[in-house]
């Protein structure tokens, strides 16, 4: 197979160019040259905000069996990639969110959901929901719903996180003492780990699927206790973990998913559209997810080898301030 990987250099693309490299696929990465490419790919430098910024990837000769694209921002970005391939490559593969549905979806929601209104295939920069939806449109306008297959990730955990979430609970469980520990211990999760998205998605692009699949976890894959407490297992059992009702937490102002990251409270609208998606379309299509303690351990000895964790600068930052952790737990100063 001949992959296209629009990124390819942070996070879930890096994911996908690795796996692909792992099956003998042969991997061009059209990118900023902000990162390094993985060794083994043919690399193309363009900047697809600016102008003639695809020029690399116009005059290139090259025809693709699959386009790998998880661009986030203008749609518009998406729009001119996917009609400058259409009639050379075979399918594009757009890796989505499951925020295109409209909010807040109810727990158990499918791909038939109803997604955002007011999304285009033309805009500039929106808000991520339209954007992503945007994207989405432009990938099934240039390439047809037969050619495209659109991902609806949800929360995507893993080596090379960008995003800040559990890079910041193991910084913080590796910092030890006493960690407010959002209950209820046995709260239900649905998280993908960014090699088993990659895997599924070169499966799905050998096979020809197409259309949007919910791309997350079975719900309660792993509990919020599961996670945390192999996070303070793998850092060496220095944190002590307190847990916490989220009535005292919420009370306390203290912003679920953001501050706490990946935790959001039970029985809310935030739980039912982050951990609640049905994922049986993605299941019976071959997804399978890898132990939670081996994406924890991997992520850390990934965070050791490099030191300080990535952080994109359009994403919010995440993690709780410790003197407000402190005064929530009573315990006399951060840690």
């Amino acid at each position: 197979m001949r992959l296209l990987v629009l990124g390819g250099t942070e996070f879930a693309g890096r994911a996908v160019v690795e796996a692909a490299l792992g099956r003998g696929w042969e991997v061009t990465v059209f990118h900023r040259g902000r990162h390094g490419a993985p060794k083994g790919v043919r690399t193309l430098l363009g900047d697809r905000t600016a102008p003639d910024g695809l020029a690399a990837l116009d005059e290139d000769p090259g025809e693709w069996d699959v386009v790998v694209d998880t661009w986030s921002s203008a749609p518009r970005a998406v729009r001119d990639s996917a009609r400058l391939l259409r009639g050379r490559a075979g399918r594009y593969v757009y890796v989505s969110s499951c925020s295109v549905y409209d909010w807040a979806p109810p727990a158990g929601y499918t791909e038939r959901a109803p997604v955002v209104e007011g999304a285009s295939a033309d805009a500039d920069l929106t808000d991520y929901a339209r954007d992503k939806r945007g994207g989405e449109l432009a990938a099934v306008d240039a390439f047809g719903a037969d050619r495209s297959l659109l991902v609806r990730a949800g929360l995507i955990l893993g080596p090379y996180e960008n995003v800040g979430r559990l890079p910041w609970w193991l910084d913080r469980m590796a910092r030890g003492g006493p960690v407010l520990a959002p209950g209820p211990r046995d709260l239900p999760l649905q998280y993908v780990d960014v090699r088993d998205l990659a895997e599924w998605i070169l499966g799905a692009a050998e096979r020809g699927l197409s259309g949007p699949y919910n791309l997350i976890s079975p719900q309660g894959h792993a509990t919020m206790g599961e996670l945390l407490e192999t996070c303070a297992g793998v850092t060496g059992g220095a944190a002590e973990l307190r847990w916490t009702a989220p009535e005292v937490i919420l009370e306390a102002g203290i912003a679920p998913w953001t501050q706490l990251p990946v935790w959001v409270p039970p029985g809310s609208d935030l739980h039912d559209a982050l951990h609640s998606a049905d994922v049986s379309r993605a299941v019976a299509a071959g997804l399978r997810c890898r132990p939670v303690a081996e994406t924890v351990a991997d992520t850390w000895a990934w965070l050791k080898d490099i030191g300080t964790a990535p952080q994109r600068p359009d994403r919010t930052v995440k993690g709780l301030d410790p003197q407000v952790e402190a005064k929530v737990l009573g315990t006399p100063q951060g840690v």
